[in-house]
This record gives structure tokens, sequence and C-alpha cells, in this order.
């Protein structure tokens, strides 16, 4: 299953696939399923007895997801049973992955019929009190005592955790909604282009959600980070002063300093517009640090 996602994965554009290329593989000239029917999470082919996969399906900006997908307090993401019964054969089959170990691929829905895979995930612990299992990206970590880690291995977690999942589909969901071109510039090759957070993602409301997002080409990014260009809650383009007084090449001239004063494009849709509030917190720490 593995070996099919790398080469299905290589031949995409953008690292994503389309519902098609995520039907079924062959293996040893036998037909698998490879992830299950539109509207089930939880996916164990006929020919086995453990989960093959589990899919989080794209429902809309701004909309909740059918199953309440999470990271717990412990930095190690959650996936939700299928249904509330515990012993559901679905269900039963992640017991079964975690108990022979078995890695499984995870599809995230970026956009209608298009999903990222994210492989190989593992069944690290179940939790039926609260109708779900705990995702890791290991298998050594299968059967972990959660309650026993330290604040340094929780901060770890959560990182990967972002990592792995929660800035692929951030990216794709920002540059998406910003139809693949900068805000500031407009630069449209999506290879040079970044998601950049407004508000940091170590912070409490620094959420991986489009309107907490922007989509910057690679050096409006990094000014954006590091102060050198701000946005203002009303969307206006702020060089900082000092760059605006300095005298260098081209880039300085054209890339920042022309952009002084300019209106950054967004979404359409009015729910991927950045966050006015988040954007005011940002333009504060853009003026402190101008």
């Amino acid at each position: 299953m593995f070996a099919y996602l790398d080469q299905a994965v290589a031949q995409s554009s953008d690292g994503n696939l389309s519902w098609e290329k995520t039907e079924r593989f062959v293996f040893e000239g036998e037909p698998f399923v490879l992830r299950q029917t539109r509207g089930r999470g939880i996916h164990k082919p006929r020919q086995l007895e453990a989960a093959l996969s589990i899919t989080t399906a794209f429902t809309g900006y701004g909309k909740e997801p059918p199953y309440r997908d999470s990271i717990g307090e412990d930095g190690y993401p959650r996936y939700k049973y299928e249904r509330t019964d515990p012993n559901l054969s679905t269900n039963r089959a992640l017991r079964s992955a975690m108990e022979y170990k078995l890695p499984l691929a995870y599809f995230i829905g970026v956009r209608p019929a298009v999903y990222k895979p994210v492989y190989p995930v593992f069944v690290a612990g179940d939790v039926p009190q609260q109708l779900e299992i705990v995702l890791s990206f290991s298998s050594t970590e299968v059967g972990i005592n959660l309650s026993a880690l330290s604040a340094p291995e929780k901060v770890y977690a959560a990182r990967l955790t972002r990592q792995r999942l929660h800035q692929p589909l951030f990216r794709e969901r920002v540059l998406h909604a910003y139809r693949s071109s900068c805000a500031v510039c407009r630069l449209k090759h999506s290879e040079l282009l970044d998601a950049a957070h407004i508000i940091g993602d170590a912070a409490d409301d620094g959420d991986p959600v489009v309107p907490n997002g922007m989509a910057l080409c690679k050096i409006h990014h990094a000014a954006f980070d590091r102060n050198f260009l701000g946005i203002t809650p009303d969307l206006i383009v702020r060089i900082n002063q000092k760059l605006l007084d300095e005298v260098d090449g081209p880039m300085l001239k054209h890339g920042l300093q022309e952009m002084h004063g300019s209106t950054i494009s967004v979404p359409r849709n009015q729910a991927d517009k950045p966050d006015p509030a988040r954007l005011d917190r940002r333009y504060e720490a853009f003026l402190r640090a101008s």
C-alpha cells in the first residue's frame, strides 16, 4: 500500500490525491480497497483482520467535521470511533492494528474529493470511554503510558502532531483559499509560496485554520515573521521604517518598499478571510518592533 501511495504522490503535482487515486491498489494480483466509501472513516479490507486506513473528510471551511478528531493534552492526536459502539467491527479493526503494531494510512480531506495522505501512522492507545483512539507516528509508541509523560515529552508530541498533521493541511487549505497567489505581491507559483500564520502556532489562538493564515511568497513570509512587514486589520501593508530608509538593490525597492501602503488580496469566501482580531494583535507586535 505504501509503495502504491509513494508512486501516486510522486506523480501528483501537489502531493494530494484525488478520490479515484485513493480507491484501491493491487497486491500480488489481488485488488485491495484502499479506504472506506464516502461517509465512513475507518476501513478494514475483507481480506484482513486489522484496519488498513482512516479518513477525515473535508466538510468545508467554518463547518464542524463529522467526527471531532483532535489533539489531546498529551500532544498526541485522537481519532474518533465509528458511531458509539466500541465493539463495532471497524472499531475492533483499529484495536487489532494496535495489537499487532500495524501501520495505517491516514487520508485527510483538503478539498472536496481531494486528500492529503499521511503515512505511516499507528494506533498507540485506545480510549473507549471517550470513544476514540490515540495515534502516533512510530510503532515504538504503541501502548505508551500517556499519563506518565513528562512536560517536555508532551511538548515534543504536540510539535510532531503539528508538523505531520496540522501544517500540511493548513498549507493546502490556505493556498487553495488564496488561489495559490501571494496575498502581498500576487506571485502565483505555489512552489514559492508558504502558508503563513498570523498568530504563531505555539500560541493559544494560533490555530491551523484559514482565518489565521495568509498565502505569502517566501520573501514576504520571512519579512512578516521578522516584523519587516506588517499588515493592518484593514488589510494595508506596512513596511518597517528602517527598511523604507535603506538604499539597496531591486529586491528591497520593488519587493518590499513598493509594497508599502498597498492592499493585500484576500479569499473570496468570507469565512476564509484573515481574522481582524488576529491581524490587530499581530500588527501591534509589528509596531512594537518598528
